[in-house]
C-alpha cells in the first residue's frame, strides 16, 4: 500500500481523476480517495494546509493502512538562486523545520540550541532536520529526469534541501536570508511535519514538489500554481507506475 498526501485539491485533480474513486472518508480536514495506478493499491489523503493537518493526515493513514511508502507532493516556492524556475520539479532530499527554535539578536537559531529533540528514536536525537527515504528518493529523482524532456519546455529536476515554514517567505530578501541559512532549493507548509509523522513509525518518505513561483516580494500574479500541479502529479503517476517500488 502507497499513501499519498497533498494539501489541497488544486494539487491533486489529475491523481483524483486517475484513481477514479469519489472521497471514501472524512476525518478533520482530511479527505480520503482510494483506487490503483497500475497495479498499486493507492490511498490519497487531502490533508488541509498547515504542519498539524499535514501530521494529522499522516498519523491516521499509518494508523488505518500501515503504507509501505509515503509520498508528500504539492507546489512550493523556489529560493533565488535555487536554479529552479516555474513549472520545474524539486525532490526532497531532506526536510528542515524552519522556524522550530528560537531567535536573538544574533539571528536565528534551531531546537538544537535550546537542547530539546523534537523526536527521539533510541539513541537518535532529531531536532529540525528530518531525512527522507535514500533509495525511493533516488529513484524519484532518475525517473522524473528521464520523463523532464516531454514536456515544454523541458523540465529541470533537482534534489536538495526543502524548508517546511509556518508563515510563507513574502519578500526577497527573507528568501535570500533563508537560502543562505539552510542551502534549501525550496519552501512549503506541510514536508516536514510529515516527514516527523513517517520517522517516529519507520515509514519510508519520499517529497516532491512543483515550483508555482520564485520567493520573492508577494506578487501572486506571477504564480503559476496550475502548472507546476500539473507537471508535478505527471511526474508523480509515472513514479508510481514504475515496476519495482514496493
Amino acid at each position: 500500500m502507497i499513501v499519498i498526501i497533498s494539501a489541497v485539491p488544486s494539487e491533486g485533480r489529475l491523481l483524483m481523476r486517475r484513481l477514479k474513486a469519489a472521497a471514501r472518508d472524512r476525518q478533520g480536514l482530511c479527505t480520503l480517495f482510494s483506487g490503483k495506478i497500475g497495479s498499486k493499491d493507492v490511498i490519497y489523503g487531502l490533508s488541509g494546509i498547515g504542519k498539524t493537518n499535514a501530521a494529522h493526515t499522516a498519523s491516521c493513514l499509518i494508523r488505518d493502512f500501515s503504507p509501505g511508502l509515503i509520498i508528500n507532493f504539492g507546489i512550493g516556492g523556489a529560493y533565488p538562486s535555487a536554479g529552479l524556475k516555474i513549472g520545474d520539479i524539486a525532490v526532497a532530499e531532506r526536510e528542515i523545520y524552519g522556524d522550530e527554535g528560537f531567535a536573538d539578536r544574533s539571528g536565528f537559531h534551531g531546537a538544537e540550541h535550546i537542547g530539546i529533540p523534537l523526536l527521539k528514536k533510541g539513541r537518535k536525537s532529531f531536532f529540525n532536520e528530518f531525512p527522507m527515504d535514500k533509495r525511493f528518493t533516488q529513484k524519484a529523482v532518475k525517473i522524473s529526469r528521464a520523463a523532464a524532456g516531454n514536456f515544454s519546455p523541458a523540465l529541470a529536476i533537482k534534489s536538495g534541501i526543502f524548508i517546511t515554514v509556518s508563515t510563507c517567505t513574502g519578500t526577497k530578501k527573507k528568501a535570500l536570508e533563508m537560502r543562505e541559512r539552510f542551502g534549501a532549493l525550496c519552501e512549503n507548509m506541510e514536508g516536514a511535519a510529515i516527514a516527523h509523522i513517517a520517522t517516529m513509525y519507520d515509514i519510508p518518505c519520499i517529497e516532491i514538489r512543483g515550483i508555482s513561483n520564485i520567493v520573492e516580494d508577494r506578487d501572486t500574479g506571477r504564480w503559476e500554481i496550475r502548472r507546476a500541479s500539473e507537471n508535478c502529479q505527471k511526474l508523480l503517476i509515472d513514479f508510481l507506475e514504475s515496476a519495482g517500488l514496493l
